[in-house]
């Protein structure tokens, strides 16, 4: 969350914070604005409030907090529980080695149009135009 923090703050612009206390973990980062730091106990009312909240999901190479995050958004939104937001998974070669939608689907595990609810982007301009493109900005 750090790096969408500090982008926002470049610019002046005010940033939430929704941290979560856990053992040996983080800290509400330096760029959060200080009245819109919000701090957690547990996991799963934290991901409630991001993703109530959530226009557009970035998804960042990551471990078991980040697998969680993913699957609990898509899950809600293939089940109907979500409204459909961009989720936007970067790094594809790193994703791939960790899980294989593609084969999710052809084994029967997942809906063919499961693979729908996220894209593949390298960059943030091809993530911006996914962003732009779902929202028919100008």
């Amino acid at each position: 969350m750090e790096a969408g923090n500090r982008g926002a703050d470049d610019v002046g612009a005010p940033t939430v914070g929704l941290n979560v206390f856990l053992p040996h973990e983080q800290w509400p980062n330096i760029y959060v604005t200080p009245h819109l730091c919000f701090n957690f106990h547990y996991l799963t009312i934290r991901k409630m409030h991001f993703l109530i909240r959530a226009k557009a999901l970035a998804i960042f190479p990551g471990g078991f907090g980040t697998l969680d995050e993913l699957f609990e958004a898509l899950t809600l939104m293939q089940t109907g529980r979500m409204k459909k937001i961009p989720i936007l998974i970067f790094g594809k070669e790193f994703w791939n080695n960790v899980i294989n939608f593609d084969y999710l689907s052809t084994q029967g595990m997942i809906s063919p149009s499961d693979v729908d609810l996220f894209t593949f982007v390298n960059t943030a301009e091809q993530a911006f135009e996914v962003i732009r493109s779902f929202y028919k900005l100008g």
